[in-house]
């Protein structure tokens, strides 16, 4: 049987279209920016909704994962298939205008379940960007070039992360010692739910932005006999994935490890300082939110650059690879750091842990858009983001929590318990991404045999 036929897979480039292409991946990168910031958000005001909601850790454990993350996940493969459809820059931008909506609606909440309502539409909203971005920046680039695209896109984590601790932890700051405040139609606020407030406005503007981005042509379709592209049902985008199901699976199960430390490091460092260091709340914003911002984006720029080399000297496991290097490395440095005796200490270790951390992410998007034709791209995007999201990002924020209410029975020993998680994880996470070399190395052969 013969293999499938694909059209040409990259797309010619000059200098002009090049230019456009990093103006895309700016935007969209912009996007991803306020969607952490918006998500992230509420790590900072950990201490001020304990008090108000009376809750405890496990509760703001369930908050900051399994309440964005139930419909973010669920939604992920629609939007996915949509991508693959229909216009992704509307895609997008109705989810930043919804996510950034339910945002707002976090300050007005009044107890537990409510707050878990807002965070479940928080995540309702940011579950379109994911598929339909991945789709479009492979579009626009060559494969050579695609990992380096996809690692700045994806330093919109890490960005937005490093500004919901710079500006969260002012806001914070600023606002922790002002009585309560009268909002017109909203009421009289606790003075800490203004936060809330003044990150989800900026949605409104983005999603405007998102409209001077052009819908590219899409490349590297699956062509049919007829010589036509193939419009490809959902028994057939199934019958793709099952092809590739040992690459599919083995990569989603090693991100979930990788991303389980990413978000058990984000839920939880700025209550670690609190409490392990005796730093105010909101202290944290300013240092950590840099740290961030610096290592985190080094980290993906130098692990993009890196999966790029290595594929262009026929190195084909090279997201892999770089994947297996970064939980490795971030294992031990965040062990470290949650562990230290000093909080000079923690910061030290934490510098080269956040490198590490950003160091796979674009790769191991980029890896999934290598081996599938356009038509799948967008459901191969989600399926990756469902499965690394059921595992990482709800047991992240999670974790550390149950460990301290339960293991620990000491809120004190929330450095421990990120130290256990990210420490456990990260092993998982390498030997995954090992196992998973030889399947990858085949898929993507089959893929780019005319190439």
């Amino acid at each position: 049987m013969p293999p499938p036929d694909y059209s040409t897979r990259d797309p010619a480039v000059n200098s002009g279209e090049l230019r456009y292409a990093w103006y895309v991946v700016g935007v969209l990168m912009v996007c991803y920016t306020l969607s952490f910031v918006d998500r992230q958000i509420l790590s900072l005001l950990v201490t001020p909704i304990k008090e108000d909601l009376g809750i405890g850790d496990t509760q703001i454990g369930l908050l900051q994962g399994l309440a964005f993350v139930i419909f973010y996940t669920l939604l992920g493969l629609p939007a996915g298939w949509l991508a693959d459809r229909y216009s992704r820059r509307t895609i997008i931008a109705t989810g930043v205008l919804l996510w950034s909506f339910m945002t707002a609606v976090c300050s007005v909440t009044r107890s537990f379940w409510s707050l878990f309502g807002a965070r479940v539409g928080v995540g309702v909203g940011e579950a379109t960007l994911g598929p339909s971005a991945f789709s479009l920046i492979t579009d626009y680039f060559p494969r050579d070039r695609l990992g380096t695209a996809l690692s700045f896109y994806s330093m919109g984590i890490f960005i937005g992360s490093g500004l919901a601790f710079v500006v969260g932890g002012a806001v914070v700051g600023a606002v922790s010692h002002m009585p309560a405040v009268a909002i017109p139609l909203l009421g009289t606020i606790a003075a800490w739910r203004l936060t809330f407030l003044i990150v989800g406005v900026p949605g409104l503007l983005v999603a405007v932005l998102m409209y001077t981005v052009r819908e590219p042509l899409r490349r590297g379709l699956l062509i049919g006999a007829d010589g036509a592209a193939s419009r490809l049902s959902l028994a057939d985008v199934a019958a793709q994935m099952t092809q590739r199901w040992r690459s599919v699976l083995g990569i989603s199960s090693a991100t979930i490890f990788q991303a389980m430390a990413n978000y058990a490091v984000g839920a939880w460092l700025p209550v670690y300082f609190e409490r392990a260091h005796g730093w105010a709340t909101g202290q944290a914003g300013l240092p950590l939110g840099l740290m961030i911002v610096t290592f985190g984006c080094l980290g993906m720029y130098v692990g993009g650059r890196l999966c790029d080399h290595w594929q262009r000297l026929g190195r084909h496991e090279a997201p892999l690879l770089v994947a297996m290097i970064g939980v490795t490395g971030a294992g031990v440095c965040v062990v470290l750091a949650t562990t230290a005796s000093s909080a000079t200490a923690s910061l030290l270790f934490m510098a080269p842990g956040y490198f590490f951390l950003g160091l796979p992410i674009g790769s191991i998007f980029a890896s999934i858009q290598w081996i599938f034709p356009n038509q799948v791209r967008g459901v191969a995007g989600a399926v990756l983001q469902l499965i690394l999201n059921i595992g990482g990002l709800s047991l992240g924020p999670l974790l550390p929590g149950l460990f301290t209410d339960y293991l620990f029975h000491d809120e004190r020993m929330i450095g421990e318990a990120v130290a256990l998680t990210v420490g456990a994880a990260s092993v998982a996470g390498a030997v995954l991404f090992r196992l998973s070399f030889a399947p990858y190395r085949a898929d993507f052969a089959r893929m780019h045999a005319q190439d």
